[in-house]
């Protein structure tokens, strides 16, 4: 009876995957996704303690930075020099605490075992993959927006001009999105959070330190890892300058990561690993 009882249920996971597979993309079920993603990030304190510890470290470079301008600067445009600093400071900040946030995206699944009974739903991949995203795509949205509260008490104070801003927190979000591809990539060939979540600020420190050492490279090196450098992409958004090329940069580095985790989910009807 058990055999049998496995039968049948074998049967009737293969017949709700060919049902999704009948059905076509679905933007409902991708949308159940999401929401069963971002009730389990906020059952759990994770959530809290790395938008916390966000916030605190964005919160100290806004006042440092601007007291350091305040303090030694004698330019006459302080304020778009400091949204360049501070742009700069939070994408260190975003650095060190978005790997947190997607490093349980597929590897606390598997720890538990409930990825197995995730893929026995009606789901294509790209449904499952796209709640996800789009689940830590929202909790980083809501870990940026508090950081408004700076420039919204600087503006109550003085009037600055705004599209310096707007180019930043463009640049922040289009990087953010950039980091949670590449962070949700690294979870599903992982089985463990912390592994995933290490891996993750690696990879992006050697998108990040990829340049450093110009001296080293010729001039031709030198553009060529320019190009591929996510942070130097980031740079002209903190300047406040928005380029065409870069956006197409971080849009393309989204989709490859996204890309490579859909293949990473594939792998496991070959392998036989869910």
């Amino acid at each position: 009876m058990s055999n049998g009882a496995a039968t049948l249920e074998a049967s009737g996971a293969g017949v709700t995957a060919q049902a999704a597979e009948r059905t076509g993309f679905s933007l409902g079920r991708m949308h159940a996704v999401m929401r069963k993603e971002l009730r389990s990030y906020f059952a759990f304190p994770l959530v809290y303690v790395v938008s916390g510890t966000f916030l605190v470290l964005a919160g100290y470079y806004a006042y440092t930075d601007l007291a350091f301008f305040v303090t030694i600067s004698f330019a006459h445009d302080i304020i778009q020099n400091y949204w360049q600093l501070l742009f700069s400071d939070i994408r260190l900040c975003l650095l060190l605490t978005l790997p947190f946030i997607t490093m349980r995206s597929f590897a606390e699944e598997r720890k538990l075992g409930t990825v197995e009974l995730l893929y026995t739903y009606p789901l294509r991949d790209g449904e499952i993959l796209g709640g996800k995203f789009l689940a830590a795509v929202i909790i980083f949205l809501m870990m940026i927006a508090l950081t408004l509260l700076y420039p919204a008490y600087l503006y109550s104070i003085h009037a600055f001009p705004l599209f310096p801003l707007l180019a930043g927190y463009l640049g922040l979000l289009l990087l953010g999105c950039a980091f949670i591809a590449c962070g949700i990539f690294i979870s599903s060939l992982c089985e463990n959070q912390v592994i995933a979540g290490v891996s993750t600020i690696v990879l992006l420190l050697f998108f990040w330190i990829l340049n450093w050492n110009e001296a080293a490279f010729e001039v031709g090196e030198i553009n060529a890892t320019r190009m591929v450098s996510l942070f130097d992409q980031f740079g002209t958004f903190a300047k406040g300058v928005i380029d065409l090329y870069h956006i197409t940069y971080f849009i393309f580095f989204v989709t490859f990561f996204l890309y490579l985790t859909m293949r990473s989910m594939e792998a496991r009807k070959w392998t036989g690993r869910r």
